[in-house]
């Protein structure tokens, strides 16, 4: 297992998870959610070559629509 801060607190997951792979894990639908990952915005199309790695920093925010 390896440890990665999400939004501000410690988190366990597997190690060699992708992005998209994580966020299930996370119970987060992929297609709702914006992913700044070491300070950078992480575009969605790295998301399936992006490999979570133990120290990782991650800001996680969910898409809300409204009107």
């Amino acid at each position: 297992m390896i440890t990665l801060q999400v939004n501000g607190d410690d988190r366990t997951c597997e190690p060699n998870l992708t992005m998209t792979k994580l966020l299930e894990f996370l119970g987060l639908n992929p297609r709702l959610v914006a992913v700044e990952y070491n300070g950078e915005i992480l575009h969605r199309q790295l998301w399936e070559k992006t490999i979570a790695k133990k120290g990782d920093r991650l800001e996680i925010v969910t898409i809300v629509g409204g009107g």
